[in-house]
């Protein structure tokens, strides 16, 4: 099982405990995060007049807002990702068919070749 880290950051101003299993790194991470989204509302005209209340269901809907934008593009790069396998699989596919189609070519074109010498050498 992986081991559980707590590490005290600093989020808006307040010194805050975070637990998790993820790294420290990780976890720095976050509280990063958080800070900018807070530090960017903060920076919105009339953000400070607004409730507590207001104050983090706009932090909420912002940090949502990032997710699924984020999930979004993610959706659609993997959606790229199939479509370029599945081309390379479709190139793949016609390679090997024109390589059969040569193969077979060769093999008519030598027994037109074999006739026609042998049609040569009658005459």
């Amino acid at each position: 099982m992986a081991e559980k880290h707590s590490i005290k950051v600093m989020i808006d101003g307040k010194a805050i405990t975070l637990s998790g299993y993820e790294s420290e790194e990780y976890l720095q991470r976050v509280a990063f995060y958080l800070n900018n989204k807070i530090a960017e509302l903060h920076s919105m005209k009339g953000f400070g007049r607004l409730t507590q209340d207001m104050k983090s269901m706009l932090l909420e809907f912002n940090i949502a807002d990032d997710y699924f934008k984020a999930k979004s593009q993610v959706d659609s790069m993997e959606q790229d990702l199939e479509d370029k396998d599945q081309s390379a699989y479709d190139t793949r596919h016609d390679l090997i068919a024109a390589q059969m189609e040569i193969e077979r070519l060769k093999k008519e074109n030598a027994k037109l070749r074999e006739r026609n010498e042998h049609e040569t050498s009658k005459s």
